[in-house]
């Protein structure tokens, strides 16, 4: 994902208000063979890795609203990386 994809000031006020560990609601925004990208703050998303999710034959539809929590931010590479909280 390059810089033009997203806000980078979106991405900036959300890493600065959010840590690891923190618990927040998302919706599920795209499903991708090794997961799936979740929008955690408008213009924001993270990933939920395929490993990360107990139970994929109850794979996550588009539109779908859960609960997840921060594994880890890379403020270098603007990635968010989640876990079904």
């Amino acid at each position: 994902m390059s810089r033009t994809d997203f806000d980078v000031d979106a991405w900036q006020r959300f890493a600065a208000a959010h840590g690891v560990q923190s618990v927040l609601d998302a919706t599920v925004v795209q499903i991708v063979p090794f997961g799936a990208f979740l929008e955690v703050a408008p213009g924001v998303h993270g990933l939920l890795h395929r490993n990360a999710w107990s139970d994929w034959s109850a794979e996550p539809q588009v539109g779908a609203a859960m609960a997840v929590r921060i594994l880890a931010i890379d403020a270098e590479r603007y990635r968010v990386s989640l876990a079904v909280a």
